[in-house]
């Protein structure tokens, strides 16, 4: 069985004067990216592999949250920063099966739609909330009876939860 755990960066701040890709966490992201990596380690939600968006709030959220979880490798990919669909699947399907748990960190709309698509069955509250917003910081949890990323396609996974920071008594949703 393989496991993807879909998170969005947390709220990012809106300096003038930057570029998006390097805008940074906002104080509220901060605490929403510890609140989130707590509930991960609680609930046993560690990956075998980080793949995240160059963009400097999705760095910065795995940078709170990583020291909670332990060392895990991972890495960059820019394909994964304000990607489509069609992109993300690509990322997902190339992953080597010897992660059997991977943790993406990455934008929306992409991973709302990505989590739509790959999403057949599971918990009907979350697919419903899932549906109505993927908010910052969000969580999708999906899994997939498949020994290879590359057979993971449309409608193929269970929506095991959707954990977002409100969920996990951090707050509200952004």
């Amino acid at each position: 069985m393989l496991r993807l755990l879909l998170l969005r960066h947390a709220k990012a701040a809106w300096p003038s004067g930057i570029l998006d890709v390097d805008r940074p966490l906002a104080p509220r992201g901060q605490e929403a990216s510890a609140a989130i990596g707590n509930y991960m380690k609680r609930e046993c939600l560690a990956p075998d592999l980080v793949i995240l968006s160059p963009a400097r709030r999705t760095q910065e959220t795995w940078e709170l949250v990583q020291p909670i979880l332990g060392e895990v490798p991972s890495r960059l990919d820019g394909r994964i920063y304000e990607a489509p669909l069609a992109r993300l699947l690509t990322v997902l399907q190339e992953i080597e099966p010897e992660a059997q748990t991977v943790l993406m960190i990455g934008h929306n709309p992409g991973f709302e739609d990505l989590a739509s698509f790959l999403i057949g069955e599971g918990d009907m509250d979350g697919i419903l909330r899932l549906g109505r917003k993927y908010p910052t910081a969000g969580l999708a949890v999906v899994d997939f009876p498949h020994e290879s990323w590359a057979h993971v396609k449309r409608k193929s996974g269970k929506l095991e939860r959707f954990a977002t920071p409100k969920s996990v008594g951090a707050g509200e949703d952004d």
